[in-house]
């Protein structure tokens, strides 16, 4: 009866581990090329000059191709706007589901370079992954402006 305790322990320690199913759900449904189809405002109508990841301005990201492979969490992405470089940038990424409540998810996009080693030491990017489905995706970062919350939505589109 004790060696059972101890395996039973054993397998439910190992099984906390992990990400849950849900997670793990989404990691697959990641996982392919999405087309970022705009950016957009809620609660803050107008046009605004929004740099995106400290790259580039919204307007070079929207119809950006990403691919995310989920089985290592790397991707790729490139922006393809007039006016934008169009240089394939790579990042790490990972959805972190401790720290948020159930169903919802922050997702984490860490800038890399091409061996995917980290360009920016410890930082990051943590957005707000609203929606996820297999064919579109929208992802929400709330930045401070003039001491004021402002949210910049990002719709994708699966390919």
């Amino acid at each position: 009866m004790k060696k059972f305790l101890v395996l039973l322990s054993a397998v439910a320690f190992m099984a906390s581990c992990g990400p849950s199913k849900v997670a793990k759900e989404a990691r697959k449904t990641f996982d392919g090329n999405w087309t970022l189809t705009n950016v957009t405002y809620p609660n803050n109508p107008g046009d605004f000059n929004v740099t995106l990841f400290n790259e580039a301005s919204a307007s070079c990201f929207e119809n950006s191709t990403w691919d995310f492979v989920s089985n290592n969490n790397r991707g790729t992405y490139t922006v393809t706007g007039v006016g934008c470089d169009g240089d394939t940038n790579y990042f790490i990424w990972s959805i972190d589901e401790e720290n948020t409540p159930a169903g919802v998810y922050d997702f984490l996009l860490k800038p890399t370079n091409d061996d995917y080693k980290s360009t920016t030491g410890n930082q990051g990017f943590r957005l707000n992954l609203k929606s996820l489905s297999d064919t579109n995706m929208v992802w929400e970062q709330t930045v401070n402006l003039d001491g004021s919350p402002f949210t910049i939505r990002m719709n994708f589109s699966k390919l």
